[in-house]
């Protein structure tokens, strides 16, 4: 079955970064969904660490 929801949990070492209400203010400033947001930096993310597997292989 696959999966296509995911939850994330920030960190207490990570949470001085406020990345909720950054991502929040950043999101009605761009006219998008947090989920928007989060869905592009996590394929962006992705995209990067794949190229950089098959460069290394």
């Amino acid at each position: 079955m696959p999966m296509d929801k995911l939850s994330i949990y920030v960190p207490q070492d990570k949470r001085q970064y406020r990345l909720i209400e950054r991502l929040n203010k950043l999101a009605k400033k761009r006219d998008r969904s947090v989920n928007y947001l989060v869905v592009q930096a996590i394929m962006e993310f992705v995209d990067r660490e794949e190229k950089k597997d098959s460069r290394g292989k």
